[in-house]
């Protein structure tokens, strides 16, 4: 079985800072990882590998630091990793980036099943999966929370919808978003980090793919993220103890009606 993991290298939790100036995210001076949801689509890939035999190719788009996040999927146990990079690619919304990867996607066949997390923490979209599933004219299924193999030819997947849970068997090749839910990520072996270490990435740019500079980066983007902004959210209240209790009740009246909770 060819499967492909889209994965994307987002800040640790807790770690992403707003440029203050500008509004933007700032990636500089903070720790970068696997976006956690991309975990569980490494585990689905890995499951169906050990049933079915076969290959699992890592991809993802980002600069050079990117190669980092590619090496965590090496070493849990994908055979090969892919790097999407190069300055064209800077500032792609959802769009571009989708069409970016599809094309590498295209690039790579064959291939028979397309797993990926089903949003990135630090964009929580979850637009880029359905997206490449578009540009590759092949079906998608978002929000899965199991994924069997009937048989070679035949997946059985379920996934969450707003009345429940719907259930859909389908050959490949097809995409699929995955949950948090869906299984434990493994951990890593000293076996799978020291391949890690030794394997090539392989890297392509927008020119080795024969990508139009217009496709992608801020001129091949229909949407612009004008600015980031970090809400604190203050409690303004007040304290009333150790009074009379008629007192206690005029002044919390008093304090709703000053801020129009109540008339």
């Amino acid at each position: 079985m060819e499967i492909i993991v889209l994965i994307k290298q987002v800040p640790e939790i807790g770690e992403a800072k707003i440029d203050p100036k500008t509004g933007t995210l700032n990636r500089k001076g903070i720790s970068l990882t696997i976006n956690p949801i991309d975990l569980n689509a490494i585990e689905l890939a890995l499951q169906i590998k050990e049933e079915q035999g076969g290959k699992i190719r890592a991809i993802t788009m980002g600069p050079e630091s990117a190669e980092k996040a590619l090496r965590e999927a090496l070493a849990l146990g994908c055979d090969e990793a892919f790097l999407l990079t190069g300055q064209e690619f800077a500032a792609s919304d959802t769009y571009a980036t989708a069409y970016a990867l599809a094309q590498l996607v295209t690039f790579l066949k064959p291939w028979e099943v397309i797993i990926t997390g089903e949003k990135a923490i630090d964009g929580d979209t979850g637009q880029v999966g359905p997206a490449v599933a578009s540009f590759l004219n092949i079906p998608i299924l978002t929000y899965a929370i199991q994924c069997q193999l009937v048989n070679r030819s035949l997946f059985l997947i379920e996934r969450t919808i707003e009345s429940g849970v719907q259930r859909i068997t389908l050959p490949p090749p097809f995409l699929i978003t995955v949950t948090k839910g869906m299984n434990a990520p493994r951990f890593p072996t000293l076996r799978g980090k020291i391949f890690a270490r030794q394997q090539e990435i392989q890297k392509f740019n927008a020119q080795s793919l024969g990508i139009s500079v217009d496709s992608i980066g801020l001129s091949g983007s229909p949407t612009r993220v004008v600015k980031v902004e970090n809400f604190k959210i203050e409690r303004k209240g007040k304290i009333l103890k150790d009074m009379d209790p008629v007192l206690m009740a005029d002044q919390l009246v008093q304090f709703l009606v000053e801020r129009g909770a109540c008339k």
